[in-house]
């Protein structure tokens, strides 16, 4: 395990705060100052400031006053208080929108919006461009080289498409540099052909929309990945100021786990590090230990997404949220244990999405630090000081990796292939995100350390790769996947792959297309069953001991075996008796292919022999209770061990032999150790 180096050299500590919004309350000076009497006591170090307040930052064109944001950059100073400085750009002021109303989307449908919401901007627009860009000059060069200032936010929660006729140019340009400006290659990559939909001028090519053209999958994919592009153009443009300006600040955005509408693999190249905003419905009765592996996957996809480097929670929750169909309160002891899940999986900071309660609007029942009472009383302030002091006690975890062994291939374009396909399900069963968590929690439940990677990503340092349900196989993935195989990698992959190229052009010559030597199988047909339907997986003599017979249900490729070995068949219907799984020599390597959706009960089965066979490093050697989960974050010599229990009854969990230090006991352990319901417990080991 390696340690990289803080976010900025003068963070020594795990970064504890949240978003402020003190521009909501200029008119109540008292607030202010009560804000930050408050928060040493709840152990916050950090405010992530100014992310919505252009217009109190700009009134009117040309006009700054900066006087208020001085005030709190002072204040912030003098507490010893970092600041994470926003960039204003997710919600225009309403003198923008008027006098220059082409920086408004054009929707789907060619309406152009009115002012309002938030991220109701073009990203094309030179006009809104220029405002970005004054406005972040005038930032950096107030603030760049303020001792306070230790990272640039910016925008918020980047996101939404726009099709007015500047953004329509704008992917006809794309268009052109992508095909290399032969429209032929377009109709072919996009089978125009097919109901007479062949382009004859460039002109003709317009974004998807419900009134015209919508059902073109390649253009519907290439109309996503300009999203991705314009919006991925737009960060430079709004980072081009900041990093000419203050040189010495990194610069990031809040990313918002697997939404599907940009791709942030691309997004997150123009990134110095990656944050993400986490929300998720805890305490949903049967569904606890659930929530927190989803959860664990999309902590593991951010610290993937910098290649194994540590990010930011920028926002959380510790209290309800607004939005959410049902908004929870955190039963005691939650908000310190997801807090800290966060950390074990590779954050250097716990965040919050809101410092104070606003006192109108919609986000005024958002849970926060402060609440409408506005003292240190409440519980909620209670548990955010502790889940403070805990931060303050494994500060030396800063830095430190996971060093995973294991990845989960979760793609962007795979997902939206997957998604906009016709059959073989259309009942929204077809579930490539549920089917990526499946895999990834059957090694989260065993102490294993996972990351999530996507089809570009580099294979070596890893004993096992995980690509379910890989639709679309893009350029280059099956021959880093044969490299790595044949070096001695595992790799696993299944039922629903190598249908289709990055065109959403189906493989000719026999499924899985590419993958078809390595897995040595070929998939003639899938069979798509009823909800009420199901099949079996009956194991036969296979190296991993398992004896089912496990369900199938959803989807069952109808397979032959190559030069795979068959492990195990289908047990019912007109293709019982055929191949259900295989394993197939590669190389130096094994490609196992799994041929059915299958119950979770065979994915838990299947990956506790497999990483026991491919001797995984785990968290912890014994076994761990149904709903604990154990991570390491090492670097050098150094270790810490994070023990969770999600159940709402204590456990015991063996940490082995070797003595361990509890981090807020101060005292040393080995053995089996107790776990408080929803309880967290840190220890470190290899210090000097």
């Amino acid at each position: 395990m390696k340690r990289h180096s803080p976010i900025h050299p003068s963070v020594k500590r795990l970064l504890h705060g949240g978003d402020y919004n003190p521009d909501q309350w200029l008119h109540m000076p008292e607030i202010i100052r009560e804000d930050f009497r408050l928060m040493p006591l709840a152990h916050c170090n950090t405010m992530s400031v100014a992310i919505f307040a252009w217009t109190a930052l700009e009134p009117e064109e040309g006009r700054f006053t900066f006087d208020w944001l001085d005030d709190i950059m002072g204040r912030l100073e003098k507490g010893g208080h970092h600041a994470i400085l926003a960039t204003p750009s997710g919600a225009r002021p309403a003198w923008l929108a008027q006098k220059y109303p082409e920086v408004l989307r054009v929707t789907r449908d060619r309406h152009r919006n009115l002012f309002g919401v938030r991220h109701n901007h073009c990203f094309t627009s030179p006009v809104y461009r220029e405002k970005v860009a004054l406005m972040n000059g005038k930032l950096a060069e107030r603030y760049g080289k303020h001792p306070a200032t230790v990272l640039w936010h910016l925008s918020n929660e980047y996101g939404g498409d726009c099709h007015c006729p500047l953004c329509q140019d704008a992917f006809r340009a794309w268009l052109k540099k992508r095909f290399g400006g032969d429209l032929d290659a377009l109709n072919r990559a996009w089978y125009t052909a097919f109901w007479s939909h062949t382009y004859t001028d460039w002109s003709q090519v317009e974004s998807p929309s419900p009134r015209g053209e919508w059902i073109t999958h390649g253009h519907n994919l290439d109309w996503r990945r300009f999203v991705t592009h314009q919006t991925a153009d737009f960060i430079r443009a709004e980072s081009a100021p900041l990093r000419r300006l203050a040189p010495g600040i990194p610069i990031t955005t809040n990313l918002m786990s697997f939404y599907d509408g940009l791709n942030y693999w691309e997004i997150s190249k123009d990134l110095d590090l990656v944050t993400w905003d986490n929300y998720p419905t805890w305490h949903k009765p049967g569904e606890q230990a659930l929530i927190a592996s989803k959860t664990a996957m999309a902590h593991d996809l951010n610290r993937g997404l910098k290649q194994g480097k540590p990010f930011l929670l920028m926002e959380s929750s510790p209290g309800p949220t607004n939005w959410q169909p049902v908004g929870r309160l955190r039963k005691p002891g939650m908000h310190k244990l997801a807090s800290l899940q966060a950390v074990a999986h590779g954050s250097d900071s716990v965040l919050y999405f809101q410092y104070r309660k606003s006192r109108g609007s919609s986000e005024k029942l958002h849970g926060a630090v402060v609440d409408h009472l506005g003292t240190e009383h409440g519980r909620m302030f209670k548990e955010v000081g502790e889940t403070g002091a805990l931060l303050e006690k494994v500060a030396g975890v800063i830095g430190c990796t996971t060093g995973a062994k294991a990845a989960v291939v979760y793609d962007w374009e795979n997902r939206w292939a997957i998604d906009d396909a016709k059959g073989p399900r259309n009942d929204g069963l077809k579930r490539y995100l549920e089917e990526c968590e499946d895999h990834h929690r059957a090694l989260w439940r065993l102490g294993i350390a996972c990351d999530v990677i996507d089809q570009t990503q580099p294979l070596d340092g890893y004993a096992l790769v995980i690509a379910p349900m890989s639709y679309m196989v893009r350029p280059g993935f099956a021959e880093r996947l044969e490299a790595f195989v044949a070096a001695g990698g595992t790799l696993v992959t299944g039922f629903f792959s190598g249908i289709v190229d990055e065109h959403d052009l189906v493989h000719l010559g026999g499924w899985p297309g590419p993958l078809r030597k390595l897995t040595g199988v070929w998939a003639e047909e899938i069979d798509a069953l009823y909800p009420e339907e199901e099949n079996a997986v009956v194991m036969g003599k296979n190296p991993l001991g398992l004896k089912g017979p496990y369900r199938a249900h959803t989807f069952c490729d109808l397979i032959h075996a190559e030069t795979a070995q068959v492990l195990a068949v289908y047990g019912n219907d007109f293709y019982a008796g055929r191949p259900a799984v295989t394993v197939n020599r590669f190389g130096a390597g094994d490609a196992w292919y799994l041929a059915a959706r299958t119950d979770f009960r065979f994915l838990a089965e299947f990956y506790e022999a497999l990483s026991a066979k491919l001797a995984l490093p785990r968290a912890v050697a014994g076994p761990l209770p149904e709903g604990v989960s154990a991570a390491l974050r090492g670097g050098g010599d150094e270790r810490w061990l994070f023990l969770m229990n999600y159940n709402e009854r204590p456990e015991k969990v063996d940490i082995g032999p070797e003595k361990w230090r509890d981090v807020e006991k101060d005292a040393l352990f080995s053995g089996k150790v107790f776990l408080a319901p929803l309880g967290i417990r840190v220890f470190r080991r290899g210090f000097a």
